[in-house]
């Protein structure tokens, strides 16, 4: 069934392709730099934020629904499929249908009404709390688990899906079916997501090559949108993921210790590779990405942890 969704997700993003033009002649305003999402209606978005947050809203409560209703079942992991994997794939269906009719007929998505940096936030925030359920398996930094991380997975578990939820959900409706490559790439990773969701309490939602793929294909879709936007900010997010990959996610997929250095010299290769030609000057930058995604999950995590030390006082 995994293959399955893969191979459906990419007929999906191939749709968005074919299926355009929409009829719709949309005049964009200039872009203004990283803080401006150039997809968008020129002026009020009226009918087209109405219907656009009619979707979303109906979509999200939809979603957070099953899963509620998946936690009341208590049901183990299986490798068949269940009724409410069925009903959350269908589900999602149909709301990436009704997205569809949306653009199609009104163009405007969320992006009319709340920032570019919400969705890109809602993003960060998964990737981050996913750093922190992983701990207990594969560590943080070269495999080393810190304890009051590891004391927060359980409440993470518990909630986590409503979270992630809404960060897919939130980015699948911030966004007007364009079928620019970027949002094709973007598309096909946020269907992948929803499959994801779609398949909790089966054994393929918790496999640690699944999910550590997931994981790392923000890194393919970070690089080629910069690649295609003709950003030479590529190697930023080229190294940058794949800087976490090698100090984190790898870490969690029982290689051996050999297999894991070449994976690392192979990395500081590239790296070194790239940074001759663009300028050693710049090397600084690889850092960003890594530097924020961690220090992100040492703060929630540490704020987890206190709230729930104090809970447990005032027990």
């Amino acid at each position: 069934m995994l293959w399955w969704g893969v191979g459906v997700s990419m007929v999906l993003a191939g749709l968005i392709a074919l299926l355009r033009p929409y009829g719709l002649q949309v005049s964009f305003l200039p872009d203004t730099g990283a803080s401006w999402y150039y997809w968008q209606l020129p002026g009020e978005g009226g009918i087209a934020s109405v219907t656009a947050w009619a979707g979303y809203l109906t979509h999200q409560l939809f979603m957070w629904g099953v899963i509620l209703y998946g936690q009341r079942l208590k049901l183990k992991p299986r490798t068949r499929l269940r009724r409410i994997n069925v009903i959350a794939l269908v589900g999602n269906g149909v709301f990436i249908t009704l997205h569809w009719l949306q653009t199609h007929l009104y163009y405007g998505a969320l992006a009319e009404d709340v920032p570019v940096f919400s969705s890109q936030g809602s993003v960060i925030l998964l990737l981050v709390m996913v750093l922190i359920m992983e701990t207990p398996r594969r560590g943080l930094l070269w495999g080393h688990r810190f304890d009051w991380m590891t004391q927060c997975r359980g409440l993470l578990l518990r909630y986590h899906g409503y979270v992630f939820s809404w960060a897919t959900l939130y980015t699948f409706w911030y966004h007007p079916m364009e079928s620019t490559n970027g949002h094709l790439i973007g598309f096909f990773y946020v269907f992948l997501l929803m499959l994801q969701v779609s398949l909790m309490m089966t054994s393929v939602h918790t496999h640690r090559y699944w999910t550590a793929t997931l994981e790392t294909l923000v890194l393919f879709h970070g690089v080629l949108v910069a690649w295609l936007q003709g950003a030479q900010m590529w190697p930023m997010f080229l190294f940058g993921f794949a800087g976490m990959f090698v100090i984190t996610t790898m870490h969690g997929l029982g290689w051996r210790w050999y297999t894991r250095t070449v994976i690392l010299v192979g990395y500081i290769g590239a790296m070194l590779a790239v940074y001759q030609w663009r300028g050693f000057d710049k090397l600084h930058e690889v850092l960003r990405i890594p530097f924020i995604l961690y220090l992100l999950a040492f703060v929630l995590s540490g704020l987890l942890w206190l709230g729930l030390k104090g809970r447990r006082r005032s027990t």
